[in-house]
């Protein structure tokens, strides 16, 4: 199971991990100030009884701390898109093993809103609708304990509107097997997830529960009546896990394959059906043909600056010759001076 986690630093995304898997994974605390969007992967293999799960935790670190927030997404496309074409250059070798073979493909997005009560941030739209063709986005609003109830009623409500509005295509829960169609159904309409996240165990009354604790109580992350932690979980790994693998393949990376395929010159519609032998000398061709082209620019530069470094040193020899000149003339002009003067002193003494 791979997760990418996607939201601004410091609003919860590691506290939300640790919770949802119950373990504690690394929880290196990064600053506000980074230049950049940059990707941190951890892998962890977690065994609960007899079930072994292979985890991949993917962290947008410095998400949204920029001032200039305009391509903060673009680290997020490239590393899914990388992630894509690994899987599809071991499928496309001739001795594959797609068995063993690591797979690295997102499988699901948390996209972590900021709790404002309001409306869904700008930064968050251009976000989400970049990568709604790329992975599962699943929009959860984090710290939802600081709004209040009817604030997160009306924030979730607008949220949805403004999704569809924008046309942001988020993960469904299928409802297409009889099991889990009625929940599935019922978790559909709850989206997004409001969650909270702690690390903390609190005291209530004679029970030890995870929570955060305040000065008028407690919010218990495992109270359905106060958030919907238990919600996301029961979704994200016990019902739905399987289906987010499924929708990965068959929905995204098709989509990402279809494309590299085309432009590799590979059709199925039959009518002009092209080898990889074909396509590889047309690509090697068309390489040869840009090196080609690179080389006669590069030939032509350096004729350009040969010849302006010709002129410019022909324009030098000018103008020393023209000086040279000028000197030569006033040296005999001064010459002609002191032969004169020294020839009336001549005259004078004799």
């Amino acid at each position: 199971m791979n997760i990418l986690c996607v939201g601004e630093t410091g609003i919860g995304k590691s506290t939300l991990m640790d919770c949802l898997f119950k373990a504690n994974f690394d929880d290196t605390v990064h600053s506000h100030k980074s230049p950049g969007v940059e990707i941190s992967e951890h892998i962890y293999n977690l065994k609960e009884g007899n079930v072994k799960l292979r985890l991949a935790i993917v962290d947008s670190v410095g998400y949204g701390d920029q001032i200039n927030k305009e391509n903060s997404f673009k680290p997020l496309v490239d590393f899914i898109d990388e992630q894509f074409e690994n899987y599809l250059q071991e499928e496309l070798k001739i001795k594959r093993d797609l068995v063993t073979f690591h797979d690295s493909r997102v499988h699901v997005c948390l996209y972590f809103l900021v709790p404002t009560g309001h409306s869904i941030r700008s930064l968050d739209l251009v976000t989400m609708k970049a990568l709604d063709k790329k992975c599962n986005i699943i929009p959860i609003i984090a710290k939802s304990d600081t709004v209040s109830k009817s604030e997160l009623d009306t924030f979730k409500a607008n949220i949805m509107e403004e999704l569809r509005d924008n046309d942001v295509e988020i993960y469904t829960f299928p409802t297409d097997d009889e099991t889990v169609a009625e929940v599935n159904k019922d978790m559909n309409e709850m989206m997004p997830f409001a969650v909270v996240g702690s690390r903390e165990d609190v005291k209530v009354g004679e029970t030890t529960v995870r929570g955060r604790e305040y000065p008028w109580g407690v919010v218990e992350i495992e109270n359905e009546q106060h958030c919907d932690f238990v919600k996301l979980r029961e979704m994200l790994i016990r019902t739905n896990m399987e289906d987010l693998r499924e929708v990965t393949h068959r929905k995204h990376y098709e989509l990402y394959r279809r494309g590299k395929l085309k432009q590799m010159g590979i059709t199925d519609d039959g009518a002009h059906p092209v080898s990889l032998q074909e396509t590889y000398e047309q690509k090697r061709a068309e390489h040869l043909e840009e090196l080609q082209r690179i080389e006669n620019e590069m030939r032509q530069n350096f004729v350009n600056k040969v010849r302006e470094k010709d002129l410019e040193l022909k324009r030098n020899e000018k103008e020393l010759a023209a000086k040279y000149e000028g000197l030569r003339k006033e040296n005999n002009e001064e010459k002609k001076r002191l032969d004169e003067e020294r020839k009336k002193l001549d005259d004078d003494l004799a």
